[in-house]
């Protein structure tokens, strides 16, 4: 059951009076047994008519009982036995709750939360009510039974729920109760309905005749019809007084009226100052047309004047224009000739060019000639030092030879296979440590490589920790302010932009930060909609650039340096902008803006335009949203979809998203919350065991690098021996040279020497000859191209001349532009004064035309006034002067007329008022008259009919008894006499026994319910101090009387066993367990037995 809060329905609901049903047969059927044949057609009559009767109720955590029910009753007579503590007083306080009565009604309790089970948050009652028949309440909607579900919180509050038969929830509301419970005529506060153990003592025990009265006043409702009554008869009073008030007023009234009366006759000396002021209007109206009249004259010489001048600027013009014609065809024939000149110049001009090409090809074999001399030169003095070279090294040679002996070559010899042997194992070690050098440098680059990667992904873990704590912070202020889910800042920012809102400093208040002003309608699109969104979430929205600056400077103040939200600048408009034709329609699934709430209109504009929510759908299924989006044909104006996991489908590509929660729309702030508490915990763990990791790779590397540094350390002194050997071996073999030198091959060098020495000094003095051939044939290609340029140098000075003759034509040509275009501007501004003078001159005409009209409208005939309008104006202002003078001495004239006419109308209004109250007064005491004269004549029938049921009831074991109604005082005395005939006399109750008592009580009773109606009736405890033979006696009187009713209900509580009733179908027995007084919790679950 829901557990809304809901005010408790109305204790004594005001219900109209039922008229007693079917009298004489119920007298008859109290008689005696003996009128079965009646009894049975009156069932006949009266089929249909058991709606409202309980059929089952159920107890949870109600009072002291974990569970009691369901408890099936039956459509008569029905007993609940149990003893003390068994919970038959919880079934009768349960059902006055239920059925929208008052702690207090039920004597259990002064407030509805002490009905709560101890330790537990609620309790629940549900009643079911049978609905058939003519006077089924709603029985298309509820069906064949009505369910009521109570359920009661340990505040104190009350919620109900209405069902129909098939348990669907109809109704939450109280008005649907109160309307139900007044079809059935239910009345759970009248103790005659509903007669509770402690109201049956205190009835018992009473020994005031008022207090019996009362009773028999609230079983009968004739208290509620007494009130109505008194409630009446006071506004009765209360409308006299009103008309008391209204007949003061309306003499008032009615004197303004006279008043007003009088000023309206005096307002005739106005008409003739009236009269006058019009015809004055008149002549001012005609006046100021002669005015307008006289100042267009003017205006038509002036226009006429200038049209004439227009044709001197026309000559003029025409004069410039043949000057400009002459000029440019003089600039023609000048250019003419310097086109000729410059022709002849481009046809010398390739000539010159050719020639300058000859000239410097033959330069450039003259320069390679003299390298080739220059070369051939030096290659015959470089042979000539090689020459002098090699034969001084001959000669030291042989001179070398003659002074070697053989015991020292011995000794070199040993040595040097010595220091070969040595220097091929050098070697050999060389080559093995840079083999171990290439392993640790690998190893360390590996180590570092991947010491790099764990540093990185590091970094990045690092980040995602601070970014889950910094959420986990978020949501965690968040319970208490859903606006810190956008930032610690966010609240500060708000409350910022409220403070300078009231004071005035922007035209309208920026919304923001966008996502707080959302809701999701389906919680599952959360994802998808923040990674659509994106940024958006956080942005603020301004209706103009100057309330953005302002905005602006308020988030410098809250963000230090740090990032600031996005400031949307648009327009806010009242209402949400018409995207019905290009938004995106689809059956299955929504749209952005379908899937959001958003009861702001600017921030719905603000998302359709940055983000076009109405054309993006939301497809939970990633397969399905790829399907629809990729296939032939995709939906119409769907720009792109996201899926539930926040993939981003295009119609031709599709986006994974890296976000895997939603972090500001999510719903479940404390399920996010364990989420970032879980994922925090799990990235200890993994830093823990990255450190590990990293220790172990660092450890990696600097074993690798000492290892490394001692092969260096090794492979440099490997080194520096074999390069000591090295030199060593080189000086043994250069001091063995020259004595194993053969000098053969030194003579032949010296030989072939000589030779190319003749070979190059022929070659030197051929190309000195060819050289020499060039320079001459250079000489003559550069003398020829020096006269051909002179030429053209000749005529280029004859073109200069006409260039300047050409330039001072061009002058010309532009100075007679210059002046043309001065004539044409000036003629041009006359042409535009002759338009503007036109127009106002139109614009005079049209004003007069319109002035014209309008005299003529104020004065048909048009008057020949010698006035000037100024002098007809001062008049009219002193005409009009004068009449607001008298006007406000007299007082406007329809302002009288609207104030004689509105006290008239008042007048007569408040006349009508008063007229129709005493009218209603009137009808109003012959209505009360009328009711209450019906009202004793009732009383005085319910009190006859209560007497003689009471007789009869009494004699059901042969006592004697009156009842003696004091309606004036308000009392009811009883007198019960128990003995035979005469023996004894009447006594009061109060000298009767307990069971006597008791039995008076019960008599008492069954004689209400005769001149009652109601659908069921409760008894608590009925036969308390009776003795056996007046509980049997009571006992066979209320079966008798439920026998004849079978269209009511009865439920009878009492502690006896009631094993000596009588077999019958109707009636049904409801054993409740004994309590378990050894525990805190009762015996949830009754026996029910029917006999």
């Amino acid at each position: 059951m829901s557990k809304r809060k809901s005010s408790s329905f109305n204790d004594t609901p005001h219900k109209r009076v039922k008229a007693v049903v079917e009298e004489e047969e119920e007298d008859e059927n109290i008689v005696g047994p003996s009128q079965q044949n009646s009894v049975q057609s009156h069932e006949c009559v009266v089929e249909g008519r058991d709606v409202g009767i309980v059929e089952s109720i159920t107890l949870k955590n109600f009072m002291c009982h974990s569970l009691l029910g369901p408890f099936t009753f039956g459509s008569n007579v029905n007993f609940v036995v149990g003893n003390n503590g068994s919970g038959k007083s919880a079934v009768l306080t349960a059902l006055i709750v239920a059925l929208g009565g008052n702690a207090q009604a039920t004597n259990r309790g002064s407030s509805l939360k002490g009905f709560v089970k101890q330790g537990e948050s609620s309790a629940d009652v549900s009643i079911t009510l049978r609905n058939k028949g003519r006077d089924a309440y709603k029985p298309e909607v509820y069906g064949k039974a009505i369910i009521v579900d109570l359920r009661i919180t340990r505040e104190g509050m009350r919620t109900y729920k209405l069902r129909s038969e098939s348990g669907q929830i109809v109704s939450t509301k109280k008005e649907e109760l109160v309307s139900l419970l007044d079809n059935f005529n239910i009345q759970v506060n009248n103790p005659v309905s509903i007669l509770t153990q402690e109201m049956s003592k205190y009835f018992l025990h009473s020994k005031g005749e008022g207090d019996k009265y009362k009773f028999f006043m609230k079983a009968t409702q004739l208290e509620q019809m007494k009130e109505d009554f008194v409630y009446i008869k006071s506004t009765k009073h209360v409308t006299e007084d009103k008309v008391e008030q209204h007949g003061e007023c309306l003499k008032d009234l009615k004197r303004k009226y006279l008043e007003k009366e009088d000023r309206y006759k005096s307002m005739a000396s106005l008409d003739d100052m009236h009269a006058k002021l019009e015809e004055l209007q008149k002549q001012m109206a005609w006046a100021l047309v002669i005015e307008m009249e006289k100042e267009l004259q003017p205006m038509r010489e002036k226009l006429q004047s200038d049209r004439r001048s227009t044709e001197k600027y026309d000559e003029k013009v025409e004069e410039w224009k043949n000057k400009v014609e002459e000029a440019e065809s003089k600039y023609k024939q000048i250019q003419d000739q310097l086109e000729g000149i410059t022709l002849r110049v481009q046809e010398l001009q390739p000539q010159c060019t050719q020639l300058k090409a000859e000239a410097q090809k033959r330069n450039a074999l003259l320069k390679s000639s003299e390298v080739s001399v220059h070369r051939c030169k030096t290659n015959l003095r470089d042979l000539e030092k090689d020459k002098a070279q090699l034969s001084s090294r001959i000669n030291e040679l042989k001179l070398s030879i003659s002074q070697t002996t053989g015991a020292e070559s011995q000794a070199r010899t040993d040595r040097t296979e010595q220091i070969r042997t040595e220097l091929e194992n050098l070697t050999h070690q060389a080559s093995t440590l840079d083999q171990q050098i290439d392993q640790y440098q690998q190893a360390c680059s590996r180590a570092k490589d991947e010491l790099r990667k764990m540093r990185q992904e590091q970094l990045v873990f690092q980040k995602s920790t601070d970014s889950n704590r910094r959420n986990l912070q978020t949501m965690e202020s968040s319970r208490s302010n859903r606006l810190r889910r956008f930032g610690e800042k966010m609240p500060a920012v708000l409350s910022s932009i409220e403070e300078a809102h009231k004071r005035g400093q922007f035209r309208q208040r920026p919304r923001g930060p966008l996502g707080y002003c959302i809701s999701l309608k389906d919680p599952q699109l959360a994802l998808s909609v923040e990674v659509c969104l994106k940024s958006l979430l956080q942005a603020f929205t301004c209706d103009n650039h100057e309330d953005e600056k302002v905005l602006q400077g308020l988030m410098a103040k809250v963000f230090h340096g740090g990032r600031r939200p996005t400031i949307i600048t648009s327009a806010f408009l009242p209402h949400v902008h018409d995207t019905s034709r290009r938004a995106v329609n689809h059956p299955d699934y929504p749209s952005v803006l379908q899937a959001l709430e958003i009861e702001d209109p600017v921030v719905a504009n603000c998302l359709i335009d940055q983000r076009g929510i109405e054309c993006i759908l939301l497809i939970k299924n990633r397969t399905e949203a790829r399907r629809l989006m990729m296939g032939r044909t995709p939906p119409k104006n769907c720009s792109q979809a996201f899926s539930m996991d926040g993939d981003q489908i295009f119609n031709n590509r599709s986006y994974s998203s890296d976000q895997n929660r939603a972090n500001y729309l999510s719903g479940d702030v404390e399920e996010e919350i364990r989420h970032l508490q879980r994922e925090l915990e799990n990235q200890k763990a993994q830093v823990t065991r990255f450190q590990q990791q990293m220790r172990k790779v660092e450890d990696d590397i600097r074993q690798n690098e000492g290892l490394l540094k001692r092969a260096h350390m090794e492979q440099k002194n490997t080194t520096d021996k074999a390069t000591k050997l090295q030199l060593e071996l080189t000086d043994l073999q250069n001091v063995e040279e020259p004595q194993s030198e053969d000098l053969n091959p030194l003579e032949e060098d010296l030989q072939e020497i000589i030779t190319k020495i003749s070979s190059k000094r022929a070659e030197y003095d051929e190309a000195r000859a060819q050289m020499a051939k060039l320079k001459a044939s250079y000489d003559e290609a550069e003398q020829e191209y020096k006269q051909h340029k002179d030429q053209i140098g000749v005529v280029a000075e004859e073109a200069d001349s006409i260039k300047e003759e050409l330039s001072k034509s061009d002058q010309e040509v532009v100075r007679c532009k210059h002046h043309k275009k001065h004539y044409e501007d000036k003629r041009k501004a006359h042409l535009s004064n002759i338009q503007t003078l036109e127009a106002n001159l139109n614009s005079k005409e049209q004003d007069l035309t319109a002035s014209v009209a309008k005299a003529t409208e104020i004065c048909p005939e048009r008057l020949d006034v010698r006035r000037t309008a100024r002098s007809l104006d001062s008049e009219i202002n002193r005409l009009k002067f004068k009449i607001t003078t008298q006007q406000d001495q007299q007082g406007d004239r329809e302002e009288v007329v609207r104030q004689y006419h509105e006290a008239l109308e008042n007048y007569k209004n408040m006349a009508h008022q008063v007229k129709s109250l005493n009218n209603f007064i009137r009808t109003l005491d012959s209505i009360i008259t009328e009711r209450l004269r019906a009202y004793a004549e009732l009383r005085r029938f319910l009190s006859a009919r209560c007497k003689y049921y009471f007789d009869t009831m009494l004699a059901q074991r042969h006592y004697t008894g009156s009842m003696t109604f004091d309606h004036k005082n308000e009392t009811l005395s009883i007198s019960v006499h128990t003995g035979q005939g005469n023996e004894a006399d009447l006594s009061d109750m109060r000298s009767l026994s307990g069971g006597e008592r008791s039995f008076s009580t019960v008599c008492f009773v069954l004689s209400l319910w005769a001149i009652t109606e109601a659908p069921f009736r409760c008894l608590d405890e009925f036969d308390v101090y009776m003795d056996m033979v007046n509980r049997r006696i009571s006992m066979d009187m209320m079966l008798k009387v439920a026998n004849s009713q079978r269209y009511r209900q009865f439920i009878f509580l009492t502690p006896q066993s009631m094993s000596s009733l009588p077999e019958s179908k109707l009636i049904r027995i409801l054993r409740l367990k004994d309590p378990d007084r050894g525990s805190n919790t009762v015996q949830t679950n009754g026996e029910e037995e029917q006999e």
